[in-house]
């Protein structure tokens, strides 16, 4: 008999979720973390930056509110207790899952883990020595670790990964020039563009945030540009140096030879899958790309071992490595997943902030299903007024046939909490007019939820084909 009936790698929301359902569904369970728990998300990515964000927005909001009748002198961005409070929400918060652990009765082992054998996990402590646990599932939450492209200079003092700038300054810096315009690189100019820092982004395909809407990406690059935030978009890094005046990033825009200096630069090009150390012996996954291939119920190709989260998904997000940690549980167990897996909400913590979910009507268009789009552009929304968000809106997209929501691209402040009640339409395939049911109150940034809905129902016309 095996000492446990699971074994997770990796401790940040996929590995911790998943073992917290083990746990409640009766099955003998041990975390493998080779660093804190809570992973990338809670010590190093999405709750570290959104603490930053808010603590900028702070700073931001002080700095530039004389236009609403109140006026601060002598503000002042302390880096070193700004980064000390992200210190402490993250440990907090790491700290809390532990506890978790503790409470449901899930172990937890510190050390790096490698499997070289079926149902066996070999971990190694920070003193070398070894443990040799047994399970009859193992399953692979390890994540992932930000992408260093084959760029010469990258290895110079002063070019950072996301990882390496969230572990602090003790002074802001007076420029940076951010290589890459997905969601990491936005949120890090929000970030030192509030603080008053020189900002400067470089991305390789024609707009901002490339994978989402192409309004989104737009309307951002207008904003941050009002903000002083210099942009180049089409254009491709050739190298780092370092020269008096700094780092100096050479590239090329539109076939033409360009530079930019900066205090510190910033490489923001995508993550890719941990897998270091993990299978060192002849038990090998097959692999899709970098990343493990895994079956509907995140089978690998090694009988026993499973993957969920960045790993093995094309979609890094740690909601998503949390819902499929518990989903590939549940289904270990006999049971049903009881969260759908198709209907992906994704956020981004620029100001104003984004937010989406199930498909843009290029893409419905691309799979054939015939589509309508209702759009409210927020210049009357009273909250949006009060607040000063600057150019705000939130589209929809429905069938045209059975007029059951598709998706929803939303760009507003409070955004983030918004987007859940569509995922939620989308998920039980309601309908236009079954959501303009629902009485929105006022004053809300929701509202224009509504306003979109009438707008997509007047462009809809007749009842749904049922």
């Amino acid at each position: 008999m095996s000492e446990y009936q699971l074994i997770v790698i990796g401790a940040g929301p996929g590995g911790y979720m998943a073992a917290l359902r083990a746990a409640k569904l009766g099955l003998r369970t041990v975390v493998v973390e080779r660093r804190e728990a809570g992973g990338t998300c809670l010590n190093r990515g999405c709750v570290p930056t959104k603490t930053l964000l808010h603590a900028s927005e702070i700073y931001h909001d002080a700095v530039s509110s004389s236009d609403i009748g109140i006026q601060i002198e002598g503000a002042r961005a302390d880096m070193s207790a700004i980064f000390a409070y992200k210190r402490q929400i993250s440990q907090k918060l790491s700290g809390g899952v532990e506890g978790l652990f503790q409470s449901t009765g899930v172990a937890f082992v510190q050390g790096t883990a490698s499997v070289s054998e079926p149902y066996t996990v070999h971990v190694t402590d920070n003193e070398g020595n070894e443990t040799v646990l047994t399970a009859e599932h193992i399953l692979v939450a390890t994540g992932s670790v930000p992408a260093r492209p084959p760029i010469p200079g990258l290895e110079l003092p002063g070019v950072m990964t996301s990882d390496e700038l969230l572990e602090g300054t003790d002074h802001l810096y007076q420029s940076i020039v951010i290589m890459g315009g997905g969601v990491i690189g936005v949120e890090f100019a929000t970030f030192y563009s509030d603080l008053g820092c020189d900002v400067t982004m470089i991305e390789g395909m024609n707009r901002l945030l490339p994978t989402l809407d192409r309004e989104l990406g737009q309307n951002l690059e207008m904003i941050l540009k009002k903000q002083g935030v210099k942009i180049f978009t089409g254009s491709m890094v050739q190298n780092v140096e370092l020269g008096d005046g700094g780092l100096t990033v050479n590239f090329t825009a539109k076939d033409k030879a360009e530079a930019v200096s900066g205090e510190a630069v910033l490489c923001a090009i995508g993550r890719r899958p941990y897998l270091e150390g993990l299978f060192p012996g002849t038990l090998q996954p097959e692999m899709d790309g970098r990343a493990i291939r895994v079956d509907a119920r995140y089978q690998t190709s090694i009988p026993g071992v499973y993957a969920i989260g960045d790993v093995s998904s094309k979609v890094q997000l740690a909601h998503v490595a949390s819902a499929q940690g518990v989903a590939c549980v549940e289904m270990l167990c006999g049971a049903e997943p009881t969260v759908q897996m198709n209907v992906i909400p994704s956020c981004i913590y620029c100001r104003p902030e984004i937010a989406v979910t199930g498909m843009t009507d290029a893409e419905a268009k691309t799979a054939g299903i015939p589509v309508k789009t209702g759009k409210c552009v927020m210049f009357g929304n009273a909250r949006t007024l009060i607040v000063n968000s600057g150019r705000c809106f939130m589209k929809l997209v429905a069938n045209s046939e059975t007029h059951e929501i598709l998706g929803a691209q939303l760009m507003s402040k409070n955004s983030t909490d918004i987007i859940g009640e569509i995922s939620q339409a989308i998920a039980n395939r309601m309908t236009v007019e079954q959501m303009l049911l629902a009485m929105r109150p006022h004053p809300t940034f929701d509202e224009a939820l509504t306003e979109a809905l009438e707008d997509l129902k007047n462009k809809l016309g007749s009842h749904a084909q049922i």
